[in-house]
């Protein structure tokens, strides 16, 4: 096994000193791996994200319980920026690109705290584009009129810039069509092997994160409800039931949602 890079032990969060979203969460990202978190519309996985990169405050949000650990280094009081010097950077939900600047104008604000000469940075620029091809072709358009596939690769890049030891990337699939889905969650593949770049990654698409992830947590209501190497959770009958709509019957139409939710095991 690999040493845990990060660690969240038992967090709670709460937006405006009333609503509770997390609820005890606890996860562990081992050096090198990737990691998917799993589940439907607001079960916590954007919050838990933000959690991590000290992003809450914006939303009004504050972890009151738990510890978060990056390196062994308790996190919590950090501010965003310091992450980011620590190498933990999150590619926000809707990718968030500068839509007045180019492609490669994006690409340069990622490196923006690293201090880069000129000629480092042209040679950071080039190991992005080894890795997105598309946007060397595009590297003089303005990213609002680039599609949404050329803005996923186009933030992820920028976060690419920054030198990162972790990713935390938050629904990379959203509106993107499955070819292009593909594509991106192959990068992001290539990045941890070839540039040993850690991800914990929050998606829906429970198909795709579990082919392209090394372990997988499940969040429902605020709660973490399954975890296990990600080709166990692929092969578990609740699984392939409540979220890929196969069952040992085969297809589950949407219709039967509501029995769905009354059998789960762990509500």
């Amino acid at each position: 096994m690999s040493q845990a890079l990060l660690t969240v032990n038992g967090i709670e969060v709460i937006y405006n000193h009333v609503i509770l979203v997390l609820k005890g969460v606890s996860l562990s990202v081992p050096e090198g791996k990737i990691v998917a978190l799993l589940g439907g519309n607001g079960a916590g996985k954007t919050t838990t994200l933000r959690a991590v990169s000290n992003l809450l405050k914006g939303e009004r949000g504050e972890v009151t319980k738990g510890s978060i650990e990056y390196r062994g280094e308790r996190i919590e009081r950090l501010t965003p920026a310091d992450l980011v010097k620590r190498g933990v950077i999150q590619v926000m939900e809707g990718r968030h690109c500068f839509g007045h600047l180019t492609v490669e104008e994006n690409l340069l604000t990622g490196a923006y705290t690293r201090g880069l000469s000129r000629g480092e940075l042209a040679s950071e620029l080039e190991r992005v584009y080894h890795y997105f091809p598309r946007l060397k072709t595009r590297r003089a358009s303005q990213s609002g009129y680039t599609s949404g596939g050329e803005q996923q690769m186009t933030a992820v890049g920028r976060a690419l810039m920054a030198k990162p030891n972790m990713i935390l990337l938050d629904e990379p699939s959203m509106g993107l069509a499955p070819q292009i889905v593909a594509e991106i969650f192959q990068i992001v593949r290539d990045l941890n092997q070839k540039e040993q770049v850690s991800f914990l990654l929050a998606e829906q698409n429970t198909n795709v994160a579990l082919k392209y992830s090394d372990y997988g947590y499940i969040l429902e209501n605020g709660r973490i409800v399954m975890d296990g190497a990600a080709a166990d959770l692929a092969d578990n009958e609740d699984v392939k039931e409540f979220y890929l709509g196969v069952s040992q019957e085969g297809r589950t139409s949407f219709r039967d949602i509501k029995s769905y939710r009354r059998r789960k095991r762990w509500l």
